[in-house]
């Protein structure tokens, strides 16, 4: 049976979202694999900054770390690195650019390694980047039509922007652009920072600080910690 998924609006590695990942790893492998591949084209001290979140998160759980860093599609297609993901109860795909992390993962041995794990039953979360990677579409503002390309397609029925409450905010027509290339057959979601959506790939929880956001027809509806959603393929 596939493990959990957890798509998550932000505060990967943080002491905030510590029950969450505690979740993640109930009656799993207590290995803790951090991929921090989105954040690879700021540079390697902000690489090292991701691993040591996700270390010193690993070590507030009692669970034991691996980092694999993938900085590029040669990396992300070694063999010896995707051994790595060997025994995962949780594979953590973090923030930073996600569609470099997309276009850095896909057809690649790590993203295969990856699945197989999950569907072996690992839990994966992505968070911000790595969220909105896991589905079928990622931003890319280059590309004016569409403005975007696939994602990972491992839940290409749903779109999700995280940040959502600091999003609305600074892009006030955020809804609209959301909305606008989406099929009626795809699950709009904006998810809260420090809260997640938990389950997948239908039925999920959301759990943390705040709210998950379902968006359609100009309205968003609210589902705030401790709700079910279910986000059905077409």
């Amino acid at each position: 049976m596939s493990g959990k998924l957890a798509l998550v609006g932000s505060g990967e590695y943080l002491p905030q979202m510590l029950d969450v990942e505690r979740h993640l790893l109930d009656g799993r492998p207590p290995v803790y694999v951090q991929i921090p591949t989105a954040a690879a084209p700021e540079g390697e001290a902000t690489l090292d900054r991701w691993v040591q979140l996700g270390v010193t998160q690993a070590q507030r759980l009692g669970v034991t770390p691996v980092s694999v860093v993938a900085r590029d599609r040669d990396e992300a297609d070694d063999a010896q690195l995707a051994e790595k993901i060997a025994g995962a109860g949780l594979i953590y795909l973090s923030g930073g650019n996600p569609l470099f992390l997309a276009q850095t993962l896909r057809d690649t041995a790590l993203w295969r390694a990856i699945e197989q794990q999950w569907r072996e039953g690992a839990s994966l979360a992505g968070c911000s980047a790595g969220a909105m990677a896991l589905t079928g579409w990622v931003p890319n503002i280059r590309r004016p039509t569409p403005p975007f390309d696939p994602g990972l397609g491992l839940l290409d029925h749903l779109r999700v922007w995280p940040h959502f409450d600091k999003m609305v905010g600074r892009i006030p027509d955020l809804i609209t652009r959301v909305l606008l290339h989406a099929p009626d057959s795809v699950t709009v979601l904006g998810i809260d920072e420090d809260t997640a959506l938990v389950g997948g790939p239908e039925e999920w929880r959301v759990e943390g600080r705040q709210s998950v956001w379902v968006i359609g027809h100009g309205k968003r509806v609210e589902y705030p910690a401790g709700s079910t959603l279910v986000t059905s393929r077409a």
